[in-house]
């Protein structure tokens, strides 16, 4: 085989990992998979697609060495393939919002209004001083999997009926999957019209934890 033909077959090879983000499906499950890994029939309820459709988009991001994949006893468990995987996918994500008009207006109208914000920095001084009260409104299978040290699991569907185990005259900061994840911003507006003052994390758990490797990988 020439140098022309292995060169080929290089970028051939990259190509394949390429492809496997071409598809809206994939891109949902990549998201879902950033939090927590799941089984085949859990990410189609969650992505509302068939169990069948679900499997296949699996096996072509497993193809393109995306994910990981364990069987336990009748059911196939899938997980991002390692912290590369993860910070591929917010670049993309991240990329797309920065530099398409048609990404960034599709973000504002599923968001809606947009709803104030808290740091990353801000965040973990005032979490130090104890003068503000973190909750984690994504499901609780994926606050299982792994959170923000210190915060409450407070599912958005549960947050109106438990406002109240918040402490009072506490300023609160919601969290979820990311920055376009409607959880944070939906659980913002809700606290404010309990009367609550309340901001949402310009993060999510999977920036979140990206960060926490990459401070493990300085630290070794």
């Amino acid at each position: 085989m020439s140098r022309e033909d292995t060169k080929a077959a290089l970028f051939e090879a990259i190509a394949m990992t390429g492809r496997a983000f071409s598809s809206p499906v994939r891109l949902e499950l990549l998201d879902l998979l950033a939090q927590a890994p799941r089984t085949v029939e859990q990410l189609a309820r969650a992505c509302d697609q068939s169990t069948a459709n679900t499997s296949q988009h699996l096996q072509a991001l497993h193809a393109a060495g995306l994910l990981a994949r364990e069987r336990r006893g009748t059911r196939v468990r899938y997980a991002l393939a390692d912290e590369r995987v993860l910070a591929l996918w917010l670049a993309l994500r991240d990329t797309a919002l920065a530099q398409l008009a048609e990404a960034e207006r599709a973000a504002r109208d599923y968001l809606g209004e947009e709803v104030q914000t808290i740091s990353r920095e801000e965040l973990v001084s005032r979490l130090a001083r104890g003068d503000v009260v973190l909750i984690d409104v994504r499901p609780a299978e994926e606050y299982a999997a792994g959170h923000i040290e210190g915060a409450r699991s407070i599912p958005l569907a549960e947050l109106e009926q438990r406002i109240a185990e918040l402490p009072p005259d506490t300023d609160v900061v919601a969290y979820c999957r990311g920055p376009v994840c409607a959880y944070a911003h939906e659980a913002v507006r809700t606290l404010q019209l309990a009367g609550r003052s309340a901001r949402r994390l310009t993060d999510g758990w999977p920036e979140w934890q990206l960060r926490q490797a990459a401070a493990g990988h300085r630290a070794a």
